[in-house]
């Protein structure tokens, strides 16, 4: 059996999610379904990071194992067969025992926020035309890197056993007329990083202290976050493994 893995990129503003659920159209459903027709074999894909509704991803990942060896180009194959609004931008080979998701040694996200109307930032992007105070996003932002429990950043019935995370960057950077909140991981909860955006927004527009950000951490109680930003201001932006892990496949020579 071989193991390979996918990375894709997606808009996801047509999909249900990256998990598959039922027949709802997403992310997983159509990689499944592409490849079991360019295999002509059933294939169950297994995803790095869930994404909700209307979240975008310029880089996320899965895996799939397939026998006998693939000797096709796979990513021009896949591509044929995806809708256009997801695309899968490269393939490689891996270790039978690796793992999309568990193996995965960080991850970062990007939340955009646009203060003037733009329809081109439509389903884009967060509108926000008020004020934000830019200099407390940055004091809460610092303030996140300082812990490595999330429970009050987890929404209620996810998958989580743990809710410890390590982040490695969290910072706000101002690109023209957005707002842009970056952070990178060892791994999110579920709603995490839209509740984590939601309280700093909640924060910097005065609503809470900057020791009530702090007591909303350390309350290790989600109905005290704010999760009222939208899926379609955030962007999984980039997964990363062990160097070595993947081996780079050049099927359109075979």
């Amino acid at each position: 059996m071989y193991r390979y893995l996918l990375e894709v990129m997606y808009d996801g503003t047509k999909f249900h999610g990256s998990q598959i659920q039922g027949t709802q159209v997403t992310v997983q459903l159509e990689i499944n379904k592409a490849l079991s027709t360019i295999c002509r074999t059933p294939i169950i894909s297994y995803g790095a990071s869930r994404t909700d509704e209307g979240v975008h991803a310029l880089c996320n990942c899965y895996h799939f194992d397939i026998e006998p060896e693939l000797t096709f180009d796979l990513v021009y194959k896949c591509n044929a067969l995806l809708p256009h609004s997801m695309a899968i931008k490269n393939a490689w080979k891996v270790a039978p025992d690796f793992n999309a998701r568990f193996d995965a040694i960080s991850r970062r996200y990007r939340y955009r926020i646009y203060s003037h109307k733009n329809p081109f930032m439509q389903d884009r992007g967060m509108f926000f035309p008020f004020k934000l105070n830019e200099e407390i996003l940055q004091e809460t932002a610092k303030i996140i890197t300082e812990y490595t429990q999330f429970q009050s950043f987890a929404k209620r019935k996810g998958q989580s056993k743990t809710f410890d995370c390590t982040i490695m960057q969290s910072y706000w950077q101002r690109d023209g007329d957005e707002l842009q909140y970056i952070v990178e991981g060892n791994r999110f909860l579920r709603g995490m990083v839209r509740g984590l955006v939601g309280t700093q927004i909640a924060a910097a527009r005065g609503k809470i202290s900057i020791q009530d950000f702090r007591s909303i951490i350390e309350a290790r109680d989600c109905t005290r976050a704010f999760f009222d930003v939208p899926g379609h201001g955030l962007y999984l932006e980039d997964i990363q493994y062990k160097e070595g892990t993947l081996v780079a496949i050049n099927l359109q020579t075979v």
